[in-house]
C-alpha cells in the first residue's frame, strides 16, 4: 500500500513538473512575442506628434548663453487629421513675455516616410493663409478655434520637410534627422535656400536648428553654435517671471534677430 502510494506520487510530480514547464514555455513566448511586437509606421508618426506638441521653452539654454539665444516660447498642438491619417499640428513661436504674439506660425504635417526611403517619419512644415486668424490657437477653448476643415483649406505653401530616423540605441535622442541635401528655396535676408534639422529627445523636450545660405554657402541667417533646445517648462516662480531672459529684446538687438531664424518667413 505504501509503494503505491510512492509510485502515485512521483508520477504525480513528474505530471506536475510537466504542466509547469508548459505553462513557463507558453508565457515566456507570450511575453517574448509583446516583446518583439514591431512598432507601425503609424506608431512612429504619433510618437512624434506627440513629443512636438505642449509648451516648450528655451529658457535654460537662454540663461547659460544669452548672447546666442532667446528665451523663446514654443508652442504645438494638434489641429486636424488627413483623410490618410496624417496628422497636421499648429505651432508657433514667441518670447516668453508676450506669448500672445508669435513671430511665427506655420502648420506642420506628420505622417510615416514613404516606403521607399530609408526614414521613419516625415515632418512637413505649410505656411498659413490667414496667420492672424491662428494666433494663439492652442490656447483657445477648442470652441473658437477654425474648424479641423478650415484647418486643412488653410495650408499654404510647402516650406520644409524633415526625415526623421529612430536614433541609434545608446543616444539620447528618439527620433532625429534632416532637410535633404540642398534644402528648400528660401529668400530671407539674402538667402537662396534653407536647411532645417530636428530631434526629438525623451521627455519630450525639442531640438530644432534651422539655417539660410546664400548662393556661395555663406549662411545668411540662423544661430551658428547650434540649435535651439526648447524643453517642457515647469511651473514658473515669482522671481522667474521677472527675470531679464523673460523679456522682449530692447530695440538695439533688432538687427541681430533679423539674422535668426526665428522671424525667417
Amino acid at each position: 500500500m505504501t509503494m503505491g502510494t510512492d509510485s502515485d506520487s512521483n508520477g504525480w510530480s513528474r505530471a506536475r513538473g510537466l504542466v509547469i514547464k508548459t505553462l513557463v514555455l507558453i508565457g515566456g513566448a507570450f511575453l517574448l512575442k509583446r516583446l518583439t511586437k514591431s512598432t507601425t509606421r503609424w506608431d512612429h508618426a504619433r510618437i512624434v506628434a506627440e513629443s512636438l506638441s505642449g509648451e516648450k521653452f528655451s529658457r535654460e539654454q537662454a540663461s547659460r548663453d544669452p548672447d546666442n539665444y532667446f528665451n523663446l516660447r514654443m508652442l504645438t498642438c494638434p489641429a486636424a487629421e488627413i483623410v490618410d491619417s496624417s496628422r497636421v499640428l499648429y505651432f508657433e513661436q514667441a518670447f516668453w513675455r508676450t506669448p500672445q504674439k508669435p513671430f511665427r506660425q506655420r502648420f506642420y504635417m506628420v505622417k510615416p516616410c514613404p516606403k521607399e526611403m530609408k526614414c521613419d517619419v516625415e515632418l512637413s512644415s505649410y505656411a498659413i493663409r490667414d496667420a492672424e486668424e491662428y494666433k494663439n490657437f492652442c490656447d483657445r477653448p477648442k470652441d473658437q478655434r477654425p474648424l479641423p476643415e478650415e484647418v486643412i483649406g488653410d495650408i499654404g505653401e510647402h516650406l520644409t520637410t524633415i526625415h526623421l530616423k529612430r536614433c541609434e540605441r545608446g543616444k539620447r535622442c528618439l527620433y532625429e534627422g534632416t532637410t535633404p541635401p540642398g534644402g528648400f528655396p528660401n529668400s530671407w535676408n539674402d538667402a537662396t535656400n534653407c536647411t532645417s534639422e530636428l530631434a526629438v529627445l525623451k521627455n519630450n523636450e525639442v531640438h530644432t536648428w534651422d539655417r539660410g545660405y546664400d548662393d556661395d554657402g555663406n549662411q545668411a541667417w540662423g544661430v551658428k553654435e547650434g540649435p535651439y533646445e526648447f524643453k517642457p517648462a515647469p511651473s514658473s516662480s515669482f522671481n522667474e517671471m521677472f527675470s531679464p531672459l523673460n523679456f522682449p529684446p530692447p530695440l538695439s538687438t533688432e538687427k541681430r534677430i533679423d539674422g535668426s531664424f526665428v522671424l525667417q518667413d
